[in-house]
């Protein structure tokens, strides 16, 4: 089918799946998901670690253990939080600029495959129409996180 929603879900699946590809082969001494973690928290600094989990969409349970191999590494750093002392606010080192750079060039040459043969009006269009289509869905359902309180501490 090539329906724009069939179309988006695909692309988003062989996405992820080349990502993770292209992770796992690069000699980065991260696992895909640590990879995806370690970029969601440098898109947004300082964030809960209950909001990482809903962003990536995976249990916190799942981000905890990224986070403990990313804090064993030295990349990031657990600080609780000054308004929930139960939640823990999850900010990047300076040790991981170096990492977070090596996973953007690995993405960076999967989008440029991904968009071989657009030009650059396109590949424009293309990211500012994505933009406005991520817009239009987080206003018809906006992010919750998880009810779930066992787990903010970690």
């Amino acid at each position: 089918m090539d329906t724009l929603g069939f179309l988006i879900v695909d692309s988003a699946r062989l996405l992820r799946a080349a990502f993770e590809r292209r992770i796992a082969q690069a000699g980065l001494g991260l696992t895909p998901g640590e990879a995806r973690a370690l970029l969601n928290i440098a898109g947004a600094d300082g964030s809960r670690q209950l909001d990482i989990a809903a962003r990536m969409g995976v249990e916190p349970m799942t981000l905890c253990a990224y986070l403990d191999k990313l804090q064993a590494l030295g990349l990031i750093e657990r600080q609780q939080c000054s308004l929930d002392r139960r939640a823990k606010r999850v900010t990047l080192t300076s040790a991981s600029d170096e990492m977070i750079g090596s996973i953007r060039k690995e993405l960076n040459i999967i989008v440029e495959q991904a968009t071989e043969g657009l030009s650059e009006e396109h590949n424009r269009l293309l990211r500012e129409t994505l933009a406005v289509f991520n817009a239009n869905l987080q206003a018809i359902a906006p992010s919750q996180a998880p009810q779930t309180v066992s787990h903010e501490s970690r």
